[in-house]
């Protein structure tokens, strides 16, 4: 699924769209995002020395995760975080990497979904762990 499709499931648009193509395996999504240099959030983080902020590798994952219930969101849902739990950073993603994201549903009650996500460049580990989510129903925004 590339980003055309994917912004059939989801209402982020540039430049907050951070996902470039989706596949599904089974139970998990394998997606990516590659990043380019001259994004927003490299701006001031940190001059000479761009970073990705944690914040948008967490958003990355949650991007990623949330084509995992597209039968959901088909249905007029948005999905919103409701946490994180574990999220831990052991990598930098910097200008010109390729962010893998791969990412599973572990547990759903109603239309709160818990999901194990993982953020790799070139298959290094940079971020892991546990997103929660919930989708809202359009008509109740």
């Amino acid at each position: 699924m590339e980003r055309n499709e994917i912004k059939t499931f989801l209402p982020h648009r540039e430049p907050m769209l951070l996902v470039d193509d989706v596949t599904m395996e089974g139970d998990t999504a394998i997606g990516h995002y590659h990043v380019r240099g001259d994004e927003y959030f490299l701006q001031g983080h940190f001059p000479g020395n761009p970073v990705v902020p944690g914040v948008i590798q967490c958003e990355m994952l949650g991007q990623c995760s949330c084509i995992l219930v597209k039968e959901e969101l088909e249905q007029g849902r948005t999905p919103f975080y409701s946490g994180f739990d574990g999220i831990r950073f052991k990598h930098p993603v910097r200008p010109g990497d390729t962010f893998t994201v791969e990412s599973r549903i572990t547990a759903r009650k109603g239309l709160v979904f818990f999901v194990d996500a993982k953020g790799t460049v070139d298959g290094k580990l940079c971020v892991k762990g546990q997103l929660i989510f919930t989708l809202v129903d359009n008509d109740k925004l």
